[in-house]
């Protein structure tokens, strides 16, 4: 790995025991600071396990995984992080999940989950920790007195940005997000992934982008890595990879995206919004 690679892995390899096939097999990829990288290919392709396994939330069966220069995880000589080091690994990288509801929790108040990694980390207390909350609520377009509410009380695209000010109070380099938009109404959509390019541009951030979305993919990511049956397969500047996909799987993958957004233009009467 160079050490300007943000974090990356070398025949990285995740198998289920319980799986037919090898979720992850021997997949090579590098993330740079900055950048976003979408990682695509159809639902059960090994996405979400590669993106868990690159920031060790799920065990690998085969292979390492570098942070810069520095090795976290060789399967080869066992080497592991101490807890010390894997603290300071989750402030630099953070993982926000598809559905923001599951992974906050319902007995907890905004206010409580959004400071909790502040708190974990000794990085605030008293004053500076109250100041803090309104500065992270106020980064994600959220009002600074909603912290003495509940995760339930709002609507989906409020508690992706609540998970969002979560994952930001630690000051990540790079954030894994896991389908960010899958589970919101179109409109919400949208503003969340504004407010994520916003946060790219305003915080230098870097993403790991799962998506099945190449509309998604194509407007917000610099990089797109291809993933067929747990290996990628392509992986090519965003513009590049659209205007002239090499492997077949991607041009499938690309045409099967376009015949589903032309359907609905085709049975839409002349002259409709959609025509």
């Amino acid at each position: 790995m160079s050490e300007e690679d943000l974090l990356g892995a070398e025949d990285l390899s995740v198998h289920y025991p319980a799986a037919p096939s090898r979720a992850v097999e021997g997949v090579n990829i590098a993330l740079h600071a900055g950048e976003t990288l979408a990682l695509v290919g159809a639902s059960g392709s090994g996405k979400s396990s590669l993106a868990r396994a690159l920031l060790l939330l799920e065990p690998a069966a085969r292979g390492r995984v570098w942070q810069g220069a520095h090795l976290l995880f060789d399967s080869a000589t066992k080497k592991t992080l101490s807890r010390r080091e894997e603290r300071g690994f989750r402030r630099r990288f953070q993982f926000v999940f598809q559905e923001p509801l599951a992974s906050l929790s319902p007995r907890m108040r905004v206010g409580e989950l959004v400071v909790e990694g502040l708190v974990i980390h000794g990085l605030a207390r008293g004053a500076q920790l109250r100041s803090r909350l309104g500065e992270l609520l106020g980064l994600v377009g959220l009002d600074a007195d909603i912290g003495q509410r509940y995760p339930h009380e709002f609507s989906g695209g409020q508690r992706q940005r609540i998970a969002l000010a979560r994952a930001l109070a630690v000051e990540p380099e790079l954030m894994v997000l896991d389908e960010p938009t899958s589970s919101l109404d179109a409109v919400a959509a949208a503003e969340i992934v504004q407010l994520l390019a916003h946060l790219n541009q305003k915080l230098g951030l870097a993403y790991l982008l799962v998506s099945h979305d190449p509309e998604l993919v194509e407007r917000f990511s610099d990089r797109v890595a291809v993933m067929q049956s747990g290996k990628i397969v392509e992986v090519a500047a965003t513009a590049d990879l659209y205007d002239a996909p090499e492997h077949p799987y991607t041009k499938s993958w690309l045409n099967a995206a376009a015949a589903r957004d032309a359907a609905p233009r085709a049975s839409s009467p002349k002259g409709s919004p959609h025509g």
